[in-house]
């Protein structure tokens, strides 16, 4: 996807997430993030449209350090006003995507094109998800994600995230998982061992488990927002149980 389109779909998500959250209770469980309830969702994903935002446009060669980081954030709001306090720091974020150099130099965290095409990215992907988690929490329905942004995060998910060498994803013996969208002609081999993960993209044949369904399904699935029921799977399911267990990712 290129840069303007990951903003716009930035720009969608968070709009959805915060019209979600005006009409649910700040103290309204979140099902797919056990332990929260919405008011946290807000605070976090919020927070952390600020500290994208601060190394955007300020150009920043390292991340934040906590100093930083509070002084983005800035102080915390009330439940009256968490809603507009989240609408702010989404639409500074996106005006700043929207005005960064095309040659913007600074700090990111996994493999993009450039600094920018990763920050709008990642803040794609980072509001997306959180607005799924927004509308576990109102009871509704469930908004459906583009195949096309699905599968551009299960991409960045898998050959980002996953295969970084501090993820807990880990098996004694070689394991691979095949994740093959109906909707989309991308496809993902994943080769789980006692090291880093190792991801081929366009991979086919056989594989210890195999997991097929609409992008936006495998998206959820893998991102541990839906059950392994959401879609087919081949093989060994026990897979999808280490998945859920090590394949986690935490702001820190």
């Amino acid at each position: 996807m290129e840069i303007p389109e990951l903003v716009d779909v930035l720009r969608r998500e968070g709009a959805l997430l915060a019209d979600t959250a005006a009409r649910t209770a700040p103290d309204a469980p979140v099902p797919t993030c056990p332990g929260w309830q919405l008011r946290d969702l807000l605070l976090h994903t919020g927070q952390v449209h600020r500290w994208a935002a601060a190394h955007v446009k300020g150009g920043l060669t390292g991340p934040l350090d906590e100093a930083g980081k509070l002084a983005a954030w800035g102080p915390a709001p009330s439940d009256a006003e968490l809603v507009e306090w989240f609408r702010t720091g989404h639409g500074d974020l996106v005006a700043v995507l929207d005005a960064a150099p095309a040659d913007l130099a600074c700090w990111s965290f996994l493999p993009a094109p450039s600094p920018l095409a990763f920050w709008a990215r990642r803040q794609l992907h980072e509001t997306t998800v959180h607005r799924v988690d927004a509308e576990s929490a109102a009871g509704g329905g469930r908004t459906g994600i583009d195949p096309a942004v699905a599968a551009d995060g299960l991409d960045e998910l898998l050959t980002g995230f996953m295969s970084r060498p501090r993820t807990k994803l880990r098996s004694e013996s070689p394991r691979t998982l095949l994740v093959r969208p109906t909707d989309r002609p991308e496809s993902w081999l994943m080769t789980i061992g006692q090291d880093a993960p190792q991801v081929e993209r366009g991979g086919t044949g056989l594989a210890n488990c195999t997991v097929i369904g609409p992008a936006d399904h495998l998206y959820l699935l893998l991102w541990n927002r839906l059950p392994a029921d959401a879609v087919d799977t081949a093989g060994d399911r026990s897979l999808l149980d280490l998945w859920r267990e090590k394949a986690t990712v935490v702001w820190t």
